[in-house]
């Protein structure tokens, strides 16, 4: 882990990357709490429904939030590994660089899930932060390895149709295939049999075994997006039609084979994959083109200074808890209004109170990269 300086890191990123992550962390950071609450204030229940995710089949927009996460990183890939083969920089240096990425991000996560609190004896091991460390490294390695898009294309549809393969047709002893199921699906069986440690619903993990292999198929698809928007003899419009048109493809592919093959977030089953991806080559066709294209950028601001720090925020919010700090400082006013107004109230103040730590970081040039 270490700290970069601002000037070093911009010139060779895409302004709408930062800004799409720090948009993607801003709803982990406060910004779905705000929604909830707006949500009951005005009795819209479909947006209180989307911050939150579904209880198994189906797809909400919180259900994004993770995979976006990881289509981002994968977006980055190609700006960060191919410029370097290019440079002739060693394969084996690049290597040794994603795995320490990769042990690292495995270790926070086991932190993250409180083994300094609760001890080892029965921690938790798969992660969120894990399983983007997993999708990297591998994600990382196909690109250093496979020099043909191609390739590259037909590792990623081997990876989905394997994940597929086994959660519709490998028979779990007792159960049977195809049994998409929290107790009956591939994904527990794997996690029961190979997974050390707790799982996270007992059953099964969400960040488990065969998830994890899924989900180098999401970052795979954002290096995909990378190259697109690499590609200097292309013109903007070129690369936004070439992300739109794939994004849309993606999203169609998925809700069709979701009729017999189900969308599931927690199973990460390809369908899920599929419509997720699609939706992100959406996202950062509409924010390049806003913000890299078109550059009307003053609204960027506040989802930049997130996305540049993304990583530090994430484990801020574990560790600190902000809504007693913000309900210290803005409790008299919340006893103006009613409850849920009060609520509101100190709903914001907690994202000043996050976005303030972030600012200051960002002012003193200090930006944590893994």
């Amino acid at each position: 882990m270490k700290t970069v300086p601002l000037k070093s890191d911009t010139r060779q990123r895409l302004y709408s990357l930062d800004v799409l992550r720090g948009f993607d962390m801003f709803w982990i950071t406060g910004g779905e709490y705000i929604a909830v609450i707006l949500a009951q204030m005005t009795g819209w229940v479909w947006l209180g429904s989307q911050m939150d995710h579904v209880k198994w089949n189906g797809f909400h927009f919180y259900d994004l939030i993770f995979p976006l996460f990881m289509f981002i990183s994968g977006v980055a890939i190609p700006f960060a590994i191919e410029s370097k083969l290019e440079k002739s920089v060693p394969q084996k240096k690049l290597v040794r660089k994603a795995l320490v990425r990769f042990l690292i991000l495995v270790f926070l996560g086991i932190m993250y899930n409180g083994a300094l609190q609760h001890g080892f004896s029965n921690a938790r091991y798969a992660s969120v932060l894990g399983q983007i460390g997993f999708g990297y490294f591998f994600a990382t390695l196909i690109i250093i390895y496979t020099r043909s898009q191609r390739n590259r294309l037909f590792w990623l549809a081997g990876i989905l149709i394997f994940v597929s393969l086994m959660q519709l047709l490998y028979p779990v002893p007792g159960i049977g295939s195809g049994v998409l199921t929290p107790e009956g699906c591939v994904n527990g069986y794997f996690d029961r049999l190979f997974l050390p440690g707790k799982l996270y619903r007992d059953v099964f993990d969400p960040e488990g075994l065969l998830c994890n292999i899924s989900a180098i198929g999401i970052t795979l698809m954002g290096t995909f997006a990378g190259n697109i928007l690499r590609k200097k003899q292309e013109g903007d419009w070129k690369k936004i039609t070439k992300l739109a048109i794939t994004g849309t493809a993606l999203i169609i592919i998925g809700l069709v084979a979701s009729i017999w093959y189900p969308v599931i977030k927690s199973a990460w089953t390809t369908t899920f994959n599929l419509l997720a991806g699609g939706i992100s080559f959406l996202l950062i066709a509409l924010f390049f083109m806003v913000v890299d294209h078109w550059k009307v950028r003053k609204w960027t601001f506040y989802f930049r200074v997130i996305g540049l720090n993304s990583i530090f925020v994430y484990l801020f919010t574990r560790i600190v808890n902000v809504e007693p700090i913000s309900r210290f400082f803005t409790g008299w006013l919340a006893k103006l209004f009613s409850e849920q107004a009060g609520q509101l109230i100190v709903g914001f103040g907690g994202l000043a109170i996050i976005w303030g730590v972030l600012y200051f970081l960002y002012k003193k040039e200090v930006f944590v990269r893994i």
